[in-house]
């Protein structure tokens, strides 16, 4: 087996599946069952004004992509799916991740009203 710069970056990938999953399983873990909401929706490391109201839509964005990420690493160590579709599984579900938390937190700081100067 030849060692080069792919298969150390495929490595890389792979090994980083896990804290991923383990860190979105958790998040969603604290929020749904300990109703920890200081993760919900945050901009700026600042929470919502009623951040409860918005705990279940994050609950569920962790909850969907940390059970996605942990079955692919699990159809990976079984043999089920080549590098090509668990990367691109992996990638994709990373970014949708990112885009649906980061509309949700803009969602959740909108002020409605006039604002005053």
């Amino acid at each position: 087996m030849v060692f080069d710069v792919s298969v150390a970056i495929t490595w890389i990938l792979f090994l980083a599946l896990f804290p991923i999953a383990f860190f979105w399983l958790r998040r969603a873990w604290r929020i749904g069952a300990k109703r920890d909401f200081s993760e919900v929706a945050l901009k700026g490391g600042v929470s919502p004004e009623n951040p409860a109201k918005y705990a279940p839509y994050e609950m569920a964005i962790n909850l969907i992509a940390g059970t996605v990420i942990a079955t692919v690493i699990v159809l990976i160590l079984l043999g089920r799916l080549d590098y090509s579709t668990w990367s691109a599984i992996a990638g994709s579900t990373i970014w949708c991740k990112f885009f649906a938390s980061f509309g949700l937190s803009r969602q959740a700081h909108v002020k409605l009203g006039r604002q005053p100067k």
